[in-house]
């Protein structure tokens, strides 16, 4: 790539816009996966009674809806930032594009 097309994205506004919003919203994700999955290996690993609570009267215990959610919440994040990703992220990409190859 030219140096001087580099120059003119990173110097772009719309550039600096997408950074910051993406990078803020991938760390916020981030943590609200850490949190649901350390969350639930912690109660793996320090309150097992919890999780072998037995959901009536055969063997489904309380882990294994709450491993199950662990694995929807993941789902779930991933196609609201694939969501974000291809109408904001996208447009602003757009907009840069627009503005530097003039």
């Amino acid at each position: 790539m030219d140096d001087e097309l580099a120059q003119r994205i990173a110097s772009n506004p719309y550039y600096q816009q997408l950074k910051t919003r993406r990078s803020r919203f991938g760390w916020w994700l981030t943590a609200a996966m850490m949190v649901v999955y350390y969350g639930f290996i912690l109660l793996v690993a320090f309150d097992k009674s919890l999780l072998a609570q037995r959901l009536g009267s055969g063997v489904m215990t309380l882990g294994i809806p709450i491993g199950f959610g662990v694995i929807v919440f993941t789902i779930v994040i991933t196609a609201f930032y694939v969501r974000r990703a291809n109408s904001e992220f996208d447009d602003l990409s757009q907009a840069i594009n627009k503005a530097v190859l003039k």
